[in-house]
């Protein structure tokens, strides 16, 4: 159970050192904090991340860990949780001194109880949902602060976005299930995206992992709300599981199976935008592919709304504008991200694309969305499964998750830290054996040198006649596979 950490109400001139700063979690933290005035130092690895880009445009520069680096003006210290008191020299350092000392899911919790907050969960789209929430919440007149766990383009090519309007101040983050760490949140309304058996290394069966979101909403106050998808049954047996414990929770479902202001009605998609309709919004539109995009997008819309209401503003007055910010959405950093286009020997276009997806579902309806969203191209993907013990658990969804796909590369495994690699019961050869029972061109290549040359040999070939539009290139899963990406755009150009 994380602990209950509070911060001043006035965080102008506090001064707080990160360990792990670079982290992505942990940069959006470091924005939030900066942008409430305080003064902030922080440590890590040498090599350099995404996340250096943001903390350069904040003045701040990651120091190599060392005791010195904790002095005893500093009033607080966050730290990640790959990082412990007993190994890492700047944390012995603040157990000398006695400062406190916050995981990074009860800083976040602490920031939550500063505001009016709303947590964002669910084991597929939180971060998308946070994104597009924050984007909507960018053109409405809220005071408001919102934490996604990735860089978000229509946020400035940044973790957070900070909305600095008079009135009553509203945190909107994204909150995670793994180890329980959103229990540490304080929310007073909450949207539940998914919730599937995930996270096997601690949740053993799904009536574990759905006992946590059962007791994240149960954090609600009196009378609070939780929105949740109406299309997904994990997350509508969670909501009523909710509601049996707390009577007085104000259950609000969104999606094609709600009824009332949040239904939501698939559209067509036409000329690079996706339309569709809310009950009380009318037509919208989409610039990013996938119908799951457009439930994350209802979602985020309901929580504007309810915010709105919250705030004592008629929401209708404020149609237009959330409209104009579901256009405005871009995606985010490994969201189904274009990281690069080119050419091939025969002419035609290839799109790459980067995108996170590490859980069957997850996978199955992002491709998908590419085979709509991009209707006249050849799908390759490059996939590399993340943790044994998931893709164990769940092989044959696993396995049969790349319809959308035209062929599937299949590199090895991407372990956690936390598991014994040479005990594990299945391996990346393992998963494309059982990849090929259900889609009939599979390819394992173990390394990523060997992925790359494997995908440039395909890319480098005629896209032919039935995909006029050539190549769509997609590196997915939680490793680093998209190295494999950025390999054969090299030898592309």
């Amino acid at each position: 159970m994380s602990r209950i950490v509070t911060l001043p109400s006035e965080l102008k001139g506090a001064r707080f050192h990160f360990v792990g700063i670079k982290g992505t979690g942990m940069v959006a933290l470091v924005e939030i904090l900066a942008a409430r005035g305080a003064v902030i130092t922080g440590s890590d690895v040498s090599e350099r991340f995404y996340t250096d880009q943001v903390l350069e445009k904040l003045g701040i520069k990651p120091m190599e860990f060392s005791e010195g680096n904790v002095t005893k003006d500093i009033q607080f210290v966050v730290y990640s949780s790959a990082y412990s008191s007993d190994k890492n020299p700047d944390l012995k350092r603040a157990v000398e001194l006695g400062i406190p000392m916050m995981l990074y899911s009860e800083a976040l919790g602490a920031i939550s109880r500063t505001a009016f907050s709303a947590g964002i969960c669910g084991v597929h789209g939180k971060t998308t949902t946070t994104g597009l929430a924050g984007t909507l919440l960018k053109y409405l007149p809220l005071n408001s602060q919102i934490l996604a766990g990735s860089i978000i383009s229509s946020f400035g090519n940044s973790c957070t976005v900070n909305n600095k309007n008079s009135g009553s101040p509203y945190f909107v983050a994204e909150t995670c299930e793994y180890q329980r760490h959103f229990m540490a949140y304080s929310p007073s309304k909450i949207i539940l995206t998914s919730v599937e058996s995930d996270h096997q290394d601690y949740y053993p069966t799904f009536k574990d992992i759905q006992n946590a979101f059962v007791d994240y909403a149960c954090l609600l106050p009196q009378g609070g709300d939780l929105i949740y998808c109406a299309d997904d049954a994990g997350a509508v047996e969670t909501a009523q599981i909710a509601k049996t414990k707390r009577l007085d929770i104000n259950l609000i479902p969104y999606g094609t199976k709600a009824e009332g202001d949040y239904k939501l009605t698939f559209g067509k998609v036409e000329k690079g935008h996706q339309y569709f309709t809310i009950g009380l919004l009318g037509e919208c539109a989409l610039a990013v592919p996938g119908l799951h995009n457009v439930r994350n997008a209802c979602a985020a819309v309901a929580l504007a709304v309810e915010l709105l209401k919250a705030d004592g503003k008629k929401p209708e007055e404020y149609f237009k504008r959330i409209k104009e910010g579901l256009l405005a959405f871009a995606g985010g950093k490994r969201r189904s991200e274009i990281v690069g286009r080119c050419k091939n020997k025969a002419g035609n276009d290839i799109i790459f694309i980067d995108d996170y997806g590490h859980h069957p579902t997850a996978i199955k309806t992002t491709l998908a969305g590419y085979r709509e969203f991009y209707k006249g191209h050849k799908i390759i993907v490059d996939f590399m499964s993340h943790t044994y013990t998931r893709t164990a658990a769940l092989l044959e969804e696993f396995a049969s998750s790349f319809d959308s796909a035209d062929v599937v590369i299949i590199n090895k495994i991407y372990g956690s830290a936390r598991e014994n690699a040479d005990a594990a019961k299945v391996t990346g050869k393992i998963l494309a054996e059982h990849a090929a029972k259900y889609h009939k061109h599979v390819i394992y290549a173990k390394e990523f040198d060997e992925a790359a040359e494997k995908a440039l040999e395909l890319l480098q070939q005629s896209a032919g006649s039935k995909y006029p539009d050539g190549y769509l290139f997609v590196t997915m899963g939680a490793g680093d596979n998209w190295k494999v990406g950025a390999k054969v755009m090299e030898s592309l150009k």
